[in-house]
């Protein structure tokens, strides 16, 4: 039991634990189980092994940030693929600063620690339905989504490894569907989502085809396209402008597959 100050003074706020956690993980565990099996499918088919993508799956827990990072790791460098999954993956600093407000008081680092490496957009979406987050809760919370992300992945891995080369080499497009699938909930709730992928496309696709800078690699290329898209967005829709369109600041990418 946590003690919460409100309106009436001190109330008590019961905060649920571990148990409470795995429970409301296993909803968010099995839609991950699901789409990690294209993840990996679609990067073994590209020459990515078992083993790497089980320990990119379990270190990272993140579809836009791996996305992101075998695109540029199949042609690209180091400093590219650090500097595009810090811009991919920038949001979960944004979620992390608002669940900090959330932390049972006298939480440890440790446990500080803990919350943070499970923070995704659903586990931080089901976090935000609680006054109070207790360390444990979060630790049970975020068990069965790392379970099923990683074993999905090692299964699609597997399945890529073994299928024939007229069927493993098409998978490769189902890493690009992905992709687009974690934006589009985004991009049709919020207009100004909308316009910032759009230029952040054509930003892309002109740094492709416009023959001054086809020959920039791929990595900086996503680089180069989220910042000036990144800057746009924020010059045309600045803080106040209705970004969220009235589903509050903390939503805007909860149905955004991490």
């Amino acid at each position: 039991m946590t003690k919460v100050e409100g309106d009436g003074g001190a109330a008590p706020v019961r905060a649920p634990g571990f148990g409470a956690g795995l429970r409301d993980g296993i909803p968010i565990a099995l839609g991950y189980f699901t789409v990690s099996i294209a993840f990996g499918l679609a990067a073994a088919a590209i020459g990515f092994p078992t083993l790497g993508l089980a320990l990119m799956s379990a270190t990272n827990l993140s579809s836009s940030g791996q996305f992101a990072g075998v695109a540029v790791v199949a042609g690209g460098t180091l400093v590219e693929l650090a500097l595009t999954t810090l811009l991919v993956n920038l949001r979960y600093l944004l979620m992390s600063m608002s669940l900090s407000q959330r932390l049972q008081p006298g939480t440890s680092t440790l446990g500080r620690l803990v919350v943070a490496y499970g923070v995704t957009d659903e586990i931080f979406a089901v976090e935000l339905g609680h006054r109070v987050v207790r360390a444990r809760y979060a630790a049970g919370l975020m068990g069965l989504p790392i379970l099923g992300w990683t074993s999905g992945t090692i299964v699609g891995a597997v399945a890529g490894e073994v299928l024939p080369e007229s069927l493993s080499g098409p998978m490769g497009v189902l890493l690009y569907a992905m992709f687009t699938a974690t934006v589009v909930p985004a991009v049709r709730r919020s207009k100004p989502v909308a316009i910032v992928a759009a230029l952040a496309a054509v930003a892309s696709a002109l740094l492709y085809y416009v023959p001054a800078t086809s020959g920039i690699q791929a990595g900086w290329r996503i680089i180069i396209a989220t910042l000036v898209a990144s800057a746009i967005g924020a010059w045309l829709f600045p803080k106040g402008t209705g970004l969220n369109d009235g589903a509050g600041a903390e939503q805007t990418d909860l149905e955004v597959h991490r």
